[in-house]
């Protein structure tokens, strides 16, 4: 069964006026697309024809590794954004980050500067380890803490087609405009 390129939760308009349509069409309808379609044609008429998206991404390397986790992370970086977001997280979540890091603000703080210090294309991630305990970590390219032993929480995007249609080369000026979006509902329940 192909992989499915997934619907966006919201409308193409939901994000503006931080996420324009222009730029989700440009990364969802185009980039996104690209990697689905990829991964079909890699897998088209293999033992890997049948199984999840997940389950490629872990079972695979070179291109096909390569176009199924820039697919996965595309989906799974969709549901952390949401237009009616913006509030910080609450909950046990909330109760995690605070014993992790002090509070949310820095934890936006930690995750902007490792998003920032990415060189180059890849992803920020605030992930739980298998102990329970949270942490900030980036990938570069179409690496993934889904090969780890990890769960992904949350993902930010920046590879520059995220932004640049927005905010051209201003990646800090993005990753404010991220946080006004993060759908905390979304990561938190992904915490295990």
């Amino acid at each position: 069964m192909p992989v499915q390129l997934p619907e966006l939760p919201y409308s193409r308009t939901a994000l503006q006026p931080h996420i324009s349509a222009e730029t989700l069409d440009l990364h969802h309808g185009r980039h996104h697309r690209a990697y689905v379609d990829a991964v079909n044609a890699r897998i088209a008429g293999t033992e890997m024809d049948e199984l999840s998206l997940e389950d490629i991404v872990r079972g695979s390397q070179g291109s096909l590794f390569e176009a199924a986790a820039q697919a996965w992370n595309h989906a799974f970086f969709w549901q952390c954004l949401h237009p009616r977001a913006g509030d910080d997280p609450h909950g046990a979540l909330a109760e995690r980050i605070n014993l992790q890091f002090g509070d949310v603000q820095k934890l936006r703080e930690e995750f902007n500067r490792a998003a920032m210090a990415v060189f180059g294309s890849g992803w920020a991630w605030l992930v739980q380890h298998p102990d329970g305990t949270l942490a900030i970590t980036t990938t570069r390219n179409a690496n993934t803490p889904l090969t780890g032993d990890s769960t992904p929480l949350l993902v930010c995007d920046v590879w520059e087609h995220a932004y640049y249609s927005d905010y051209r080369n201003e990646r800090a000026r993005y990753l404010q405009a991220f946080w006004k979006l993060v759908n905390w509902d979304f990561v938190s329940s992904q915490l295990r």
